[in-house]
C-alpha cells in the first residue's frame, strides 16, 4: 500500500530500519523516528512520521501497526511507549505497544463514524527511566467502510398541490442523510420513485429529491390523495438502499358549479307570521365540502317585489332555507311565485365543464289565519287642557279587522288607566274623560298621562290588539304670581342700604310663570311719589325709597302679573317698616325702632288688651287693700311702738327691665296710662302691625267702650281675647312672646337663695337679736327658746 512506500522514502543508508503494518501485510515495519543524519555545519531536523492508515471494522485482532526503534541505546536497553487517545485516554485499550521491541498492536474494532483518527504520543527511556529521545507523534488515520444505509429525514412526507395544476410544479422535496465518509462513494445519494400507480403523474430529482408534477389530469373529484413510495441509494444508486413514503393531496378549485336536484320546489306559508321558515332548496356540488368552493348563495330574482322573503344557506348540508321575513297577507295575495338562483361565493375557473349559475322555481301558497286587529295609528298623540271637565273628549282610538273576508266584530276595553280618569265606549273606541286628573298626579310624566286600549274581534279564539294612547296635559294659566316675601324693612333714609329685594312665585308651569311684573298699585297714586320698583331679573325686582319717609310701618299696594296667556295678575300688600339705620344700613335697635315696629298688634286689638290689663289691676288694687285693713289690728299686737317707723308704700315689681344697664326697655307708663297710646300711634297714620308674622289684611275691630261697672268686666275680658284669637294679623297671645334686648350685666346679687330652703324649719332666726330694737319681737317670736 501507499503507506509503506511513505515510509520507504524516508530511510536512510546508515542502518535505520522502518516497518510499516498494514491489513494485507505480513509484517510491521520498522522506523527511527528519532535519528538525525550527520551534516557538517548544520543541525538536522527530525524524521516526520507520516499518518498510519488503519481499515475500520477489521476483526483479524490484536494486528501489529508498525514497530519504532532508537538507534541510542542496544537493543534490549530501550524501553518504548505510548500516550494518547485510545491508549490511555478514552476510548482505552484500543491500541498498545511492546516496550522492549517498539511494536504498536491494534486490538478492537473501529468505527469511522465514531473517530475517524488518532494522535498518539511515542517515548523512548532507556533502563533507569532517563529520556533518550523526545517525544514524538504518531498518527493513526481510519479508512471509511460503506457500513452505513442512508437514511430518510422523516418516514412519510407531505406536499399539497392544485388540482389541475401545469406539468413542472413542485409539490414536496425528499431528504436523506448517511453517516458515512462523504468525500466517498459510500455517501453518494440518489433518489428515485419506486411505486406511484398508474399513470405516472409525479416525478422525483435524483440529486435534489424534489418532486414535481409530469403531466396533465389532476383532478381531485377522481383521486384526491395519491401514496408514493421513494426510494434512496448510496454509492452514487449501486448501494446500500432504504424507502419512505411520500403523500400528496389535491387541493380543491372551483372546478364545478352548485345545481338544483329539482326544477321547481312547492311550499306553503301561514299569513301575518314573519321569521318562519318556509322549506329547504336542495343543491348539489362536487367540490371540497365547507369549502368557499363547495358553499352555495342563493338570489330571489323575481316573485317577491314587497320583500316578503329571503333565503340563507345552511352551512352543513349546503341548502337554501326559504324563510318569511316580513308578514304576509292572505287577503292581498294568496301565492307567490319566485325565481331562484344559486351560485358559488368565489368564482367559477374558467374551464368549468357546467354553467357557473343555475335557476329554480319555487311556488308558495299562503294559509288564511284570523289576525289581530290593527290600530290606525299606533301610538295616538293627542292633548287636552289640565283640569278638563268629565265628559270632555279625548279621541276616537279605533283600529280595523284585516280579515275582509270574514264577518267579525270589533270591541274595545281599557287595558292600563292608573288614574281612572277615562272612559272607552266598548263599540266605537270613543274616548273621553269621566274625572278630573289631578296635575299632580304621579303618573303625569314631563306632562303626558299614558293609557292603554285594548281591541279585540269576537272569532274563537279571538285576536287582540294593544294600542298606547298619549296625551299631553296643556298648561293653563290659572294662578295669579304671589308675592315673596309679603313684608321688610326700609331706611328712613334713601341713599343707605341696598333696599328691599322681593320676589315672587308661581304655581304654573312655564311659559305661564316668569318673567314677572312688579308696579305699585295704580289705584294709589300718591306711592309712586315715595317709592319705587326696579326689576333685578325675571322673578325679582327692589324697593326703594325717593325721598325720606316717618319711621314707622307702611303698608303699600304691588301689583304683581305673570306671562301667561292670558296673563294673570293679583294686587297684594307688602308690609314696609322704616326705621332708622346705621352707617351700615341695618336698622338700629332702640326706643325710636320699638316704637316703629311696636308689638305687631292691631290698634283694636292692642286697645283691648291694655283695656283689660288696667282692669286686671283695679280689681287687684281693691283686694290688696282690703287685705291690709284686716292686717293691720294682728300688726299692732306684734310690733307695738313699731307703727311710727312703718311706711306704708307700693312698689311696683310687675315690670321686667333689661337691669340697671337697660335704658331702652319697653315704656311701662304705655300700660298705666292707655289713653296715651293712641296719641302716640297717630302719626303713623295706620294701625301698627307685627312684623314677625304673615301679613293678610283685614279691617281693623270697632273701638270698644271700657265697663262701667265691675259686673261687666267678665264679658269685657272675654270679649277682649275672642277678638285677639280672631285677630289674623297676629298670633294668639298663649304662644312664645318675643322680648327684646334686655342688657348685659347687673349689680343685683342671685335671688336663687330664696328657694334654697323648702320651709321655716330649715331657717335660723338666732340672728334677728343682733340686729336692734327694731328686730326684737320678730327674734321672740321666731328666734329659739
Amino acid at each position: 500500500m501507499d503507506t509503506v512506500l511513505l515510509f520507504a522514502l524516508g530511510l536512510l543508508a546508515q542502518g535505520l530500519d522502518l516497518s510499516l503494518g498494514v491489513p494485507g501485510l505480513r509484517r510491521p515495519g520498522t522506523l527511527f523516528p528519532w535519528h538525525r543524519a550527520p551534516s557538517s555545519g548544520r543541525v538536522r531536523r527530525a524524521w516526520v512520521i507520516p499518518p498510519i492508515s488503519v481499515s475500520e471494522n477489521y476483526k483479524r485482532l490484536p494486528y501489529p501497526l508498525v514497530q519504532i526503534k532508537s538507534d541510542k541505546q542496544q537493543l534490549g536497553s530501550v524501553i518504548y511507549s505510548i500516550q494518547g487517545p485510545g491508549v490511555d485516554e478514552e476510548p482505552r485499550g484500543v491500541f498498545s505497544i511492546d516496550k522492549f521491541t517498539g511494536k504498536v498492536f491494534l486490538n478492537a474494532l473501529l468505527d469511522r463514524e465514531k473517530t475517524d483518527r488518532f494522535r498518539l504520543r511515542a517515548f523512548a527511556l532507556d533502563l533507569g527511566g532517563s529520556t533518550l529521545e523526545e517525544p514524538t507523534d504518531l498518527e493513526i488515520v481510519v479508512v471509511d467502510q460503506n457500513d452505513n444505509r442512508p437514511v430518510f429525514r422523516q418516514e412519510v412526507f407531505t406536499g399539497h398541490v392544485l388540482e389541475g395544476a401545469v406539468p413542472g410544479t413542485y409539490v414536496t422535496r425528499a431528504e436523506a442523510t448517511d453517516a458515512d465518509d462523504p468525500e466517498t462513494d459510500n455517501a453518494a445519494l440518489r433518489y428515485s420513485i419506486l411505486e406511484q400507480g398508474s399513470p405516472q403523474l409525479f416525478s422525483i430529482d435524483e440529486h435534489t429529491g424534489e418532486i414535481r408534477t409530469v403531466q396533465v389530469g389532476l383532478d381531485r373529484e377522481v383521486v384526491a390523495v395519491y401514496n408514493l413510495t421513494l426510494q434512496v441509494a448510496d454509492m452514487s444508486g449501486d448501494g446500500l438502499t432504504s424507502t419512505a413514503s411520500a403523500i400528496i393531496t389535491l387541493e380543491d378549485v372551483n372546478d364545478n358549479a352548485p345545481g338544483f336536484t329539482r326544477e321547481e320546489f312547492f311550499m306553503e306559508a301561514t299569513e301575518a307570521m314573519s321569521g318562519v321558515d318556509v322549506g329547504r332548496l336542495e343543491v348539489e356540488d362536487r367540490d371540497l365540502p365547507g369549502s368557499p368552493n363547495w358553499a352555495a348563495r342563493f338570489t330571489i330574482l323575481e316573485g317577491d317585489p314587497d320583500g316578503h322573503f329571503a333565503i340563507r344557506t345552511d352551512p352543513k348540508t349546503n341548502e337554501g332555507v326559504l324563510s318569511v321575513v316580513k308578514p304576509l297577507d292572505y287577503e292581498s295575495c294568496d301565492q307567490y311565485d319566485l325565481r331562484v338562483e344559486v351560485q358559488n361565493e368565489v368564482p367559477l375557473q374558467a374551464a368549468a365543464p357546467r354553467a357557473e349559475r343555475d335557476q329554480a322555481r319555487v311556488s308558495v301558497q299562503v294559509r288564511d289565519v284570523n289576525e289581530a286587529p290593527v290600530f290606525q295609528e299606533n301610538p295616538l298623540r293627542t292633548s287636552l287642557a289640565e283640569g278638563a271637565a268629565p265628559g270632555t273628549p279625548v279621541a276616537t282610538f279605533s283600529a280595523r279587522d284585516p280579515d275582509t273576508q270574514q264577518l267579525q266584530r270589533l270591541s274595545y276595553s281599557k287595558d292600563y288607566d292608573p288614574e281612572d280618569w277615562l272612559q272607552v265606549d266598548g263599540a266605537t273606541g270613543w274616548v273621553q274623560t269621566q274625572s278630573v286628573l289631578s296635575p299632580v298626579s304621579p303618573f303625569l310624566k314631563d306632562g303626558w298621562y299614558r293609557a292603554i286600549i285594548l281591541a279585540y274581534d269576537d272569532a274563537s279564539p279571538p285576536c287582540t290588539a294593544t294600542g298606547t294612547l298619549s296625551i299631553e296635559i296643556l298648561e293653563v294659566n290659572d294662578h295669579a304670581p304671589e308675592l315673596s316675601p309679603s313684608s321688610g324693612s326700609l331706611c328712613s333714609e334713601p341713599d343707605q342700604g341696598s333696599g328691599l329685594l322681593l320676589g315672587a312665585t308661581d304655581e304654573d308651569l312655564p311659559p305661564h310663570g316668569a318673567p314677572f311684573h312688579f308696579q305699585l298699585s295704580p289705584r294709589v297714586p300718591e306711592l309712586a311719589r315715595n317709592w319705587s320698583l326696579s326689576r333685578i331679573n325675571m322673578s325679582h325686582a327692589r324697593l326703594r325709597l325717593r325721598h325720606q319717609v316717618q319711621e314707622g310701618l307702611h303698608r303699600l299696594s304691588l301689583l304683581l302679573q305673570d306671562s301667561g296667556q292670558p296673563p294673570q295678575h293679583r294686587e297684594q300688600l307688602l308690609n314696609v317698616t322704616v326705621c332708622h339705620c346705621g352707617q351700615d344700613g341695618v336698622c338700629l335697635q332702640g326706643a325710636a325702632a320699638l316704637r316703629a315696629k311696636g308689638t305687631g298688634l292691631s290698634l283694636g286689638a292692642l286697645g283691648i288688651v291694655l283695656a283689660s290689663v288696667i282692669l286686671l289691676l283695679l280689681l287687684a288694687l281693691p283686694v290688696a287693700l282690703l287685705s291690709r285693713f284686716r292686717q293691720q289690728p294682728w300688726d299692732k299686737g306684734l310690733l307695738p311702738g313699731l307703727q311710727d317707723d312703718l311706711r306704708d308704700n307700693i312698689l311696683n315689681y310687675d315690670e321686667q327691665g333689661g337691669g340697671e344697664e337697660d335704658q331702652d326697655a319697653y315704656d311701662i307708663s304705655q300700660l298705666r296710662h292707655p289713653a296715651e297710646l293712641a296719641a302716640l300711634s297717630a302719626p303713623l297714620g295706620r294701625p301698627l302691625l307685627r312684623r314677625d308674622t304673615p301679613f293678610s289684611w283685614v279691617r281693623p275691630p270697632p273701638s270698644r267702650v271700657l265697663p262701667t261697672s265691675p259686673a261687666d268686666m267678665a264679658d269685657f275680658i272675654n270679649d277682649g281675647l275672642e277678638a285677639a284669637d280672631s285677630d289674623l294679623s297676629v298670633p294668639p297671645y298663649d304662644t312664645a312672646l318675643i322680648y327684646d334686648y334686655e342688657g348685659d350685666g347687673s349689680m343685683a346679687g342671685t335671688l336663687s337663695s330664696i328657694l334654697s330652703s323648702r320651709g321655716d324649719e330649715d331657717q335660723d332666726y338666732s340672728c334677728l337679736q343682733d340686729w336692734g330694737p327694731r328686730f326684737a319681737r320678730l327674734a321672740d317670736l321666731y328666734g329659739p327658746p
